[in-house]
């Protein structure tokens, strides 16, 4: 199983983050983004009112022998910056897409957005997500893992008292099944030490409760029933934070279903930083799939596009945003509202970690953070901003 992630995950280079402090360098499209975010922000100046002076005096003179000015610098990164904004992230029909980052046609698409754990696509991508739907394209959303390991005890807890409940409302009997059930769990949970793992119709539980949330936040969405897809990926069920190797099992469980949908666009996770390792493994099982199906000929793949989001941890850098998409105040709100369906996953879930931000607040930070740098070089006043980088199968 080949991979190819290394051009997307960022390299300190040799000298640091800004190698032309350090001398003559060979410029690269990526390079010439960073350079002049980084002399954007040294200056307090956007893109366009840069000044031969400004390149002179922090060490960017080299551009100017390059390019000829600081004009003709500003521009040719602006224009680079300014095909990366769409507000079309599925293809505008009926448009010239030749500096668009996504081609018009085929319209509508057939688009499936992977999503490691059972919240990830509407943290990560949730504005975009209802954005494809609301222009017409046919969305899938296949949820990778469980997710059960995320779920505390108290929200088994709380399920199994409406559950009870529920059944005194409809006045129903309690079959013995059901009542040996809610004893052997009510004690386990009672016993239960930290650093025990669940039982296995413990896990079933949580593992339901996160579907449960994920089946609600895509019915806000505007996700139909149909174009669910919950893959349970062998390597996540160890039932402890340490998971399982992803094997050819966890592989051709992701390939049935890219045969099956056959998209014209993909989305899957770039946020490699995950804490645990989940998003890595998701992302190395959904590429080594269109390896695997490239490798066979898969007529659909030469007419699909894969595109990288990140989520709750990190954003992409300047230099490697390829698609970004512009969210309204009140399309950043539905992302909000869809996030919030995931309820296990709010004020205590297990692996926030050190950031005290509940997972809507990081994203939206991150969201407005992107919109605020395109701001600040020069381009439109943004509520936020979703941004994606396309990979591309060796």
């Amino acid at each position: 199983m080949r991979l190819n992630l290394s051009s997307l995950i960022r390299i300190t280079p040799v000298h640091g983050d800004n190698p032309w402090l350090e001398g003559e360098i060979e410029w690269t499209p990526g390079l010439l983004r960073s350079a002049l975010a980084w002399l954007s922000d040294k200056t307090g100046k956007s893109i366009l009112k840069l000044t031969d002076k400004d390149y002179q005096e922090n060490s960017l003179g080299q551009l100017l022998k390059i390019y000829g000015s600081a004009y003709d610098v500003n521009i040719r990164v602006f224009n680079d910056l300014q095909h990366t904004i769409t507000g079309w992230p599925g293809g505008k029909p009926n448009a010239d897409d030749t500096d668009r980052p996504e081609r018009a046609l085929p319209f509508p698409k057939r688009v499936l957005v992977f999503s490691p754990h059972p919240d990830d696509d509407v943290i990560s991508m949730g504005g975009t997500i209802q954005r494809l739907i609301r222009h017409g394209h046919d969305v899938h959303v296949a949820y990778e893992t469980s997710g059960n390991i995320a779920v505390n005890d108290e929200e088994v807890v709380r399920y199994m008292h409406f559950i009870n409940g529920f059944k005194e409302i409809l006045k129903e009997e309690r079959d013995s099944f059901t009542t040996e059930k809610y004893k052997a769990f009510r004690q386990f949970l009672r016993e239960k030490k930290e650093g025990d793992q669940d039982t296995r119709d413990i896990l079933s539980v949580k593992g339901l409760i996160r579907r449960v949330e994920a089946r609600s936040a895509c019915a806000y969405s505007g996700i139909p029933k149909s174009n669910i897809h919950f893959l349970d990926l062998p390597f996540y069920e160890s039932g402890r934070i340490e998971k399982l190797p992803m094997t050819e099992k966890d592989v051709n469980i992701v390939k049935a279903l890219l045969e099956e949908v056959k998209p014209h666009q993909i989305y899957v996770a770039g946020d490699l930083a995950d804490p645990h390792g989940t998003h890595r493994k998701c992302t190395d099982a959904v590429l080594a799939a269109i390896d695997e199906l490239k490798n066979e000929g898969a007529e659909w793949l030469q007419d699909c596009r894969i595109w990288m989001y990140r989520g709750a941890w990190a954003e992409w850098d300047i230099e490697n945003i390829q698609m970004a998409v512009p969210l309204s105040p009140e399309e950043l709100r539905r992302k909000r509202n869809a996030i919030l369906r995931h309820s296990s996953q709010m004020e205590f879930a297990p692996f926030l970690g050190n950031d005290s931000r509940l997972f809507w607040q990081r994203a939206e930070d991150r969201n407005r953070a992107t919109a605020d740098l395109y701001h600040r070089l020069g381009f439109a006043d943004y509520e936020a901003m979703e941004a994606f980088v396309e990979y591309k199968p060796i």
